[in-house]
């Protein structure tokens, strides 16, 4: 059996964790509409459609063309957001919001991957006003999410300069592995949707996490590990081991404008701790 901590003289490796129902248990994005409206930045009509559009999302997620008429409309409605009032809007939300739906089993896993030497990986839809934060509270060594267009007056234009999304992430991914020298053969991919069987196909431990359907026939074709995770729980619950101070969310794919951050550029993304064997030395 290989011993659990890497050979300090083998190639990298890292742990590539999608975000949404794979370490959190709903929308990162939707989750802070509340706290939006609340700023002023979105009206309550815009609310009521996020609210719709998390239970599409936790229902197991919707179809490319859905997606896409989604996509458009979160680009409209983010058009003219002010970074920085978004990013305060999160940090003071984020401990409130996210803390409480972060899956025991996933914070779990990060940590042994973190304990065998291995680098975590966020890899998001979302936009990285959203994903950093919580990729430092998560304690993750990189950060990849989708980048909006900022003008020169510090708002979003609407436009997406970078979107995390499907094979985008998977080339992410190789790009990380060639820039950091990780060894995708010996790597480790998590995800809920099957829009990420390009980036779980590109390593060689993929595992489907709370999988949609197409995920779960995709897993069950390929003998994919299927882990179910169910139990939400607060870090500060958790063992002191998990309480180490966050490392640097290095994002991979540049700073995403948050514009995504509301209405859920995650939409797209569509139990208990694995066994022993899940996770092998």
């Amino acid at each position: 059996m290989l011993s659990v901590v890497e050979n300090c003289f083998s190639p990298r490796t890292a742990a590539f964790f999608d975000l949404d129902k794979t370490v959190i248990a709903k929308s990162s994005t939707l989750t802070f509409s509340k706290s939006f409206y609340q700023g002023g930045l979105i009206n309550r009509r815009a609310v009521l459609r996020t609210a719709y559009t998390q239970f599409v999302f936790m229902a197991g997620g919707a179809d490319h063309e859905q997606m896409e008429k989604m996509r458009a409309y979160l680009s409209a409605l983010c058009k003219g957001w002010n970074v920085q009032q978004v990013r305060e809007i999160v940090a003071e939300t984020l401990h409130d919001l996210i803390d409480p739906i972060i899956y025991d089993e996933a914070a779990t896993l990060i940590e042994e991957h973190h304990t065998a030497g291995r680098d975590v990986v966020i890899v998001s839809t979302s936009g990285a006003e959203v994903v950093e934060p919580i990729g430092e509270l998560l304690g993750a060594d990189r950060v990849v999410a989708t980048r909006m267009v900022v003008g020169d007056d510090g708002c979003f234009t609407g436009e997406i300069e970078y979107y995390a999304y499907g094979p985008t992430k998977a080339e992410a991914v190789k790009a990380l592995a060639e820039s950091e020298g990780y060894d995708l053969s010996r790597c480790y991919a998590y995800s809920d949707s099957v829009t990420d069987v390009p980036m779980l196909e590109s390593v060689g431990h993929p595992h489907a996490v709370n999988p949609d359907r197409s995920l779960r026939r995709e897993a069950i074709l390929r003998e994919w590990p299927i882990l179910v995770f169910d139990r939400p729980v607060r870090l500060k619950q958790r063992l002191p081991a998990f309480s180490m101070p966050p490392r640097p969310a290095l994002v991979a794919a540049a700073a995403v404008g948050a514009a995504a951050v509301t209405a859920g550029l995650v939409w797209y993304a569509s139990r208990r701790r694995t066994t022993a064997s899940a996770l092998p030395g």
